[in-house]
């Protein structure tokens, strides 16, 4: 955009290396020197923790394969993240660049910035959210080539569907494609398997994470026209909804509404999208170094002690629990009395059909995870070859209650709910925790991410949507609506996409300020949205059979 927003006007006729060109090298080469360390500075840290953690886990070393797939996963993981940085922190700079509250360098640096304490400060919830939509088996098994196979697929897909969205200038959404990633590697797997495609999916799980994809956009151009309309009955300021002049900041009130609305986006959207890189990169840990990772080793042994003791208490409720016959919905014949717990729980979490012997498999198997807990006092203490099973029953356990919780058809006894519950979120305590250099290692490349190839993104968002140039009351409406939305659903757990969101916000601003959309713009937001899936879906689907072949 030469002379505009996004770009200074050139140096004055015959002089090609005036005090403006050299100034803006100067500010390149200090943001490149910037970029350079942290990028370094993140690498060292992420390889320190790392080798320091599996030295006092016990030092038990790692065989070169399984090393070099770890690395290249980690490295993959954190590419994922630095690519929603630029593709999604967009949106979070574009309001206040299109309104000269920022200049565009200062704008990417500030909100990576707060990128980085949104992740460092999160809850770890969503992370786990977007784990549980991953196919059961594939999960027990992340160390082994399958589990590898799963997070390379997922992974690729997504960083080249949001790749081939960013050079299109298309404010696409990184949570639907990794949702979509998720859900093409769980139909291939269960294809690959001789079972129906839409087997592998923990459908309800994906519904729930599909409605807050859905919602997010209606409610943020709802509620962004609603709030701009109460915004203009309220303040009759007229330079409030006035377009901004050319370089010229706007009157410091309203610049600094504007300036910390993209500070709370910028923030919400580190909070919640940095926790789905997260999450990957967990499996990835526990499947490759369990010894290190399986377990929380930062619970006390009077925290371990407890939890045994909610084990036990758990497991004496179940085997005192009157036997459940089958419901209308479920198939006696599924039943297999005699097969191994951890066999029948693992049907169960993946199938969501109860049998008569899933109780009973879940008292087996809580008394086997609190024998193991009570034994050794400690989760740092417990054996190198325990850990993997100890973890993946913990795993099991967890679904199945969580699952049983949401079976209105199998009623069980008020103390055996209420003893599966306290019980579950001991085990969450000890499996669902994310050590602080994983914030470190995400937040640094999510941070990073924002300061580069952020301009296809905010020039869509700033002029393409809209036929009339951003005002300040639209740019802060739309701010304010996504900041509180994405940062309702981190605190219940739920992926949203800022790019859907914020996009939305400043087209409801638009429509109900008269200022008209461009349709050839929306046409090809509303495209990006209903291709994301099937593509996503496609690709990571293809990528898995792939790498199964190949490992």
């Amino acid at each position: 955009m030469r002379g505009g927003v996004l770009d200074p006007p050139d140096s004055p006729a015959g002089d090609t290396i005036g005090p403006l060109a050299r100034a803006r090298r100067r500010r390149h080469r200090i943001r490149l020197a910037i970029f350079l360390a942290l990028l370094l500075a993140g690498l060292i840290f992420t390889t320190v923790s790392l080798v320091r953690d599996v030295g006092r886990a016990g030092g038990h070393s790692i065989a070169l394969l399984p090393f070099l797939l770890l690395v290249v996963a980690l490295l993959i993981a954190l590419g994922f993240e630095f690519v929603n940085g630029f593709h999604d922190t967009a949106n979070a700079v574009a309001t206040v660049i299109y309104t000269n509250s920022l200049p565009p360098s200062i704008a990417v640096m500030w909100s990576g910035l707060f990128n980085f304490l949104g992740v460092l400060l999160s809850s770890g919830a969503v992370a786990f959210s977007v784990v549980s939509l991953l196919p059961v088996e594939l999960i027990l098994q992340v160390g082994a080539s399958a589990g590898f196979a799963m997070v390379f697929a997922l992974l690729i897909a997504a960083i080249v569907w949001n790749g081939a969205t960013w050079w299109l200038g298309l404010p696409a959404s990184s949570s639907h494609t990794l949702v979509g990633s998720i859900v093409g590697v769980g139909i291939a797997n269960a294809l690959m398997h001789g079972r129906d495609g839409t087997s592998g999916i923990d459908w309800s799980q994906v519904t729930t994470v599909g409605y807050s994809l859905l919602l997010s956009p209606v409610l943020g151009f709802g509620l962004a026209a609603a709030l701009f309309v109460t915004l203009k009955f309220c303040v009759r300021n007229p330079a409030l909804y006035a377009s901004p002049e050319p370089r010229k900041p706007p009157p410091w009130w309203i610049r600094g509404m504007l300036i910390l609305t993209c500070t709370g986006v910028s923030f919400a959207h580190g909070s919640n999208d940095g926790q789905k890189g997260m999450g990957l990169i967990m499996l990835i840990l526990v499947g490759t170094v369990p010894i290190a990772y399986a377990l929380n080793h930062a619970m006390p042994d009077a925290q371990v002690a407890q939890f045994a003791a909610s084990a036990q208490t758990a497991q004496r409720s179940l085997a005192a629990h009157p036997p459940l016959g089958t419901t209308p919905d479920t198939d006696a014949s599924d039943a297999t009395p005699h097969a191994p717990a951890r066999d029948v729980l693992t049907r169960f979490v993946r199938t969501e059909r109860f049998t008569p012997d899933v109780v009973p498999a879940l008292s087996e198997l809580t008394g086997d995870i609190g024998r193991e807990a009570a034994e050794h006092g400690s989760f740092a203490r417990m054996p190198a070859a325990s850990v993997a099973n100890v973890r993946n029953d913990m795993y099991i356990a967890s679904e199945t209650i969580r699952l049983l919780e949401r079976q209105h058809d199998v009623h069980l006894q008020t103390d055996a709910v209420r003893d599966l519950k306290a019980f579950r979120g001991q085990l969450d305590e000890a499996t669902k925790y994310i050590p602080f250099w994983v914030k470190v290692s995400v937040a640094v490349a999510l941070g990073l991410g924002t300061m580069v190839g952020w301009r296809r993104i905010v020039v869509t968002v700033g002029e393409k949507i809209g036929k009339k140039h951003l005002t300040y009351a639209q740019g802060a409406s739309a701010e304010v609506v996504a900041m509180l939305t994405i940062g309702a659903a981190d605190m219940y757990g739920l992926p949203v996409s800022t790019t859907h969101v914020l996009s939305s916000g400043v087209a409801g601003t638009m429509t109900i300020n008269g200022s008209g959309l461009q349709w050839d713009t929306i046409r090809n937001l509303l495209l990006a949205w209903v291709l994301t899936l099937p593509a996503a879906i496609v690709l990571a689907g293809s990528l898995y059979w792939g790498f199964r072949q190949l490992f």
